[in-house]
């Protein structure tokens, strides 16, 4: 009987977990752009999205430029980059949002939506980022992020289909993000 009433109670729990998982809707999280603005990723439903954790001080910083041109080659076409600031990574995104900003359309032209600074891992993981790493782990199945521009990319239904390295050049994507798009 004990036998019994414990199975009942991991299938409730599993089948509950499993329900939590699929009402769960990357449009729906609460998000602030980087000027302060309370918004969610809907104003992007049925565009493909590329979600980037950025920082102005990491030698992966160029990848602005990239992320930048796959954003003016194909924003007309149904592709969106989102940029998250993170100073998680050796302290590499220590400026205010306005500074970050300012860092970001000087340097790099950036035009794509950036939003106010997340922390991407560990206890105040942004409920977006806890999303994205369950749908998309990273190596041997692990979550955390590694490093500075770790790049995840959306489908037009809101499907988080792939999760690319820091090291993986925005240029690499394009036929995947061509592949989408279509």
């Amino acid at each position: 009987m004990l036998r019994v009433i414990l199975s009942f109670f991991f299938i409730t729990i599993f089948l509950t977990g499993m329900e939590v998982k699929k009402m769960q809707n990357i449009y729906d999280f609460n998000l602030k752009t980087i000027d302060g603005k309370e918004t969610t990723l809907a104003p992007y439903k049925g565009k493909v999205m590329l979600i980037v954790n950025v920082a102005s001080k990491c030698g992966y910083t160029s990848q602005y430029d990239g992320l930048q041109a796959l954003y003016e080659k194909y924003k007309d076409k149904g592709l969106v980059v989102l940029g998250f600031p993170c100073n998680q990574f050796a302290n590499q995104e220590p400026g205010s949002e306005e500074e970050i900003q300012n860092f970001c359309r000087v340097n790099f032209g950036v035009t794509f939506p950036m939003f106010s600074k997340i922390d991407v891992n560990g206890d105040n993981t942004h409920p977006l980022y806890q999303y994205l790493k369950s749908q998309q782990p990273g190596i041997l199945g692990t979550e955390a992020i590694k490093w500075n521009f770790t790049k995840f990319l959306v489908d037009k239904e809101g499907k988080v289909l792939n999760r690319f390295s820091s090291s993986t050049k925005p240029k690499e994507l394009e036929k995947e993000i061509e592949t989408l798009l279509r």
